[in-house]
């Protein structure tokens, strides 16, 4: 017979029938009756009036009934603190029991009672069980102080459990010295200064390797990343604990894997020996491709973190561009995923596969995924200069396609790609320019724009093509209006005589008619530019512009060392660091060491210090109040006269004192 029947009694007064049958003198109807409430509780009914009936029901030797009540115990002890009290003396008579379940079971129960009066009768009862012979026991009391520091860690270093928990270190069981690991790295995460409480020694690391082999794979996951933490005092330690954590990359679960990851991959940092880093290198592909053949939310941090080890050590999985290749059921966080991962193993040596599996991902009918290929093989072509010119063939053949987002997406890149590589593709210009009427979207438009301004004079309509966006000008989205606004005065630099009137529009819509205060600034510097030496205007809005570097989507060096330190955590999936998304924490920040040197890893993270209050009036009476100088008006700027580009300039010469009007009276 099934449990169901414990949830499905609608019998009136059944606060009351149960409290006769926990008072019955029957042990199985006891038990029966105890699992009927355990059974409410489960569903959300109130069942804290039976506490003194359950309570009754712990002197007991049948275990199944005496965790049931524990279980009870636990999620009513809070709500019932003076009644809790009444459970202690078994608790601790339980803690002395024949059978090392029930002791184990005992210590736990206490430790996940939060409650003052309870926790002061544990520290007895836990120190006997940190000591205890069975280590069962001794692994359930390790667990049990890492709870109590967080009730009262100060109780903890007081009663001198810190010093038994590191003594557990050299126990003879693997698993109590994994749970004594967990709870001292637990123990670590709460406390404020976030130093660490045992400092790592040659013979401690010794012994957690050697428990390493035997213990639970959640046992392996505490003590790997309790290794991640050790500096190796030099090169040759460091070889010898790669040596002996490479066995972990073949475990079945995937958490030990990327734990083992995270170990050699701050290692391997420390190693100068090249050979040793190759033998590593090939080592760890293996692992990392067999966790791509996991159900998809694995594959997915697989991925996040597969990203990271790619950006930090790209020659480990650079013959592993297969793997990558989208399948047509993936789930779209994972086809995102990969198509990344893609682009980072990118080379002249697989360019062409890279190019051709990309492709046909531009013609699939999942909208976000596409814009993402399309923008990969601009990536591609900015990455791989070799690969450039096929990379625009392919962007040329998909906007034949004529598909709205597609044609969009390859505007956006192709501009990219005449950034990277100056007056090498110009001859497409006329074929993006037959686009122009289908483009909805700003990044687009704005893309379309920057095109036409910085090409203006190869194309015979330009004036014409901008006097079409500025139409609606008002209407336009910030970003298009910026660059409409830049493209028209880079127009009447290289082709002043027959746009004045158009630049002149642009100026006055920009800043007299807009709201937006980027918007105006900018067209007020233009025009200042323009009236007072456009000579000057010429060098700053003609200048020449850098390249744009293929690598601009990697993670910030020093962002990357941490977060490979964090490797199989949220931070590697978040792609942050822990302080920017766990509320309140503190403490020290990992880093990796520097190759060759084993400095220590761990940064304390300065604080901004916030001025008092007085220091801030102290500022304020010592501010100087004085009036700014203005600026002395001229009857003429110098350049009103000088027709330095071809003309046409005289009707943009701005009166000082307007401008003064506008903003730019002080100095």
């Amino acid at each position: 017979m099934t449990d169901a029947k414990y949830f499905t009694t609608t019998k009136k007064g059944e606060i009351f029938e149960l409290k006769s049958e926990l008072n019955s003198e029957k042990k199985e109807k006891k038990r029966e009756a105890v699992k009927k409430v355990i059974a409410s509780m489960t569903v959300g009914k109130d069942v804290s009036a039976l506490f003194p009936d359950v309570v009754n029901c712990m002197q007991t030797d049948n275990l199944e009934l005496k965790k049931l009540v524990y279980l009870y115990l636990m999620n009513y002890a809070k709500s019932q603190p003076d009644m809790a009290i009444m459970a202690v003396n078994t608790f601790v008579k339980d803690c002395e029991d024949t059978n090392p379940l029930i002791r184990a079971l005992a210590v736990r129960t206490m430790g996940c009672i939060r409650v003052d009066k309870i926790t002061e009768y544990l520290c007895e009862p836990l120190r006997k069980c940190l000591k205890d012979e069975d280590p069962y026991v001794r692994k359930t009391a390790a667990v049990c102080v890492a709870k109590l520091y967080d009730i009262n860690a100060q109780l903890v270093e007081d009663q001198g459990f810190l010093d038994q928990l590191k003594e557990l270190l050299s126990d003879s069981n693997p698993m109590v010295v994994a749970n004594a690991v967990a709870a001292l790295s637990e123990i670590n995460e709460s406390s404020p200064t976030g130093a660490p409480l045992v400092e790592m020694n040659a013979p401690t690391v010794n012994k957690l390797l050697t428990a390493l082999n035997e213990c639970t794979e959640w046992g392996q996951v505490f003590i790997l990343d309790s290794l991640s933490n050790y500096n190796p005092k030099d090169e040759r330690e460091a070889q010898s604990i790669c040596e002996r954590i490479t066995p972990r990359l073949a475990h079945a679960n995937a958490a030990v894997v990327l734990s083992a990851v995270k170990v050699l991959m701050k290692y391997m940092e420390m190693i100068s020996d090249v050979e040793f880093v190759s033998v590593l290198t090939r080592k760890l592909a293996p692992p990392l491709v067999t966790l791509l053949s996991s159900e998809p939310e694995v594959q997915y941090v697989a991925l996040r973190n597969i990203n990271l080890i790619v950006q930090k050590r790209p020659d480990i999985l650079k013959h592993e561009m297969k793997v990558f290749f989208v399948k047509y059921n993936d789930p779209i966080y994972v086809k995102l995923e990969k198509l990344d991962i893609m682009i980072r193993l990118a080379s002249q040596a697989n360019i062409a596969q890279v190019l051709s599996e990309l492709k046909e991902y531009a013609t699939e009918v999942d909208v976000d995924f596409v814009r993402k290929a399309v923008r990969a093989i601009g990536r591609c072509a900015i990455k791989v200069e070799q690969s450039a010119e096929r990379c625009v063939a392919t962007l040329l053949d998909l906007i034949q396609t004529k598909v709205n987002y597609v044609v969009q997406e390859a505007i956006v890149v192709i501009k990219d790609i005449f950034r990277k590589y100056p007056n090498k593709y110009e001859s497409i210009i006329s074929t993006l320019c037959e686009n122009l009427d289908t483009l909805d979207e700003p990044e687009a438009r704005a893309s379309m724009i920057w095109i036409i301004g910085e090409y203006a004079e190869r194309i015979d309509n330009a004036d014409e093509l901008l006097e079409s966006f500025l139409e609606g000008f008002a209407d336009e989205n910030s970003q298009v209006q910026l660059q409409l606004l830049t493209a028209i005065v880079k127009l009447f630099l290289k082709r002043p005589a027959d746009t004045q009137e158009l630049v002149q529009q642009v100026l006055s819509l920009a800043t007299q008619d807009s709201d937006n205060p980027d918007l105006r600034d900018r067209g007020y510097i233009y025009w200042r530019l323009l009236s007072t030496d456009p000579g000057a205007a010429k060098e700053v809005v003609l200048a020449e512009k850098p390249l744009i570097s293929e690598e601009t989507d990697l993670l910030e060096p020093t962002l990357l060392d941490e977060l490979i330190c964090h490797i199989a955590s949220l931070a590697s999936v978040y792609h942050k660091p822990p302080s920017a998304f766990v509320e309140g924490r503190s403490g020290l920040r990992k880093i990796l060491p520097a190759k060759g040197e084993g400095i220590p890893e761990t940064v304390q993270p300065t604080s901004a210090v916030i001025p008092s209050q007085d220091s801030l009036i102290a500022d304020l009476i010592g501010m100087d109040l004085n009036p700014p100088q203005l600026i002395q008006p001229v009857s003429q700027p110098p350049y009103s006269g000088m027709n330095l580009i071809g003309g046409g300039l005289d009707i943009l010469v701005f009166d000082v004192q307007r401008l003064q009007g506008l903003g730019y009276k002080y100095i």
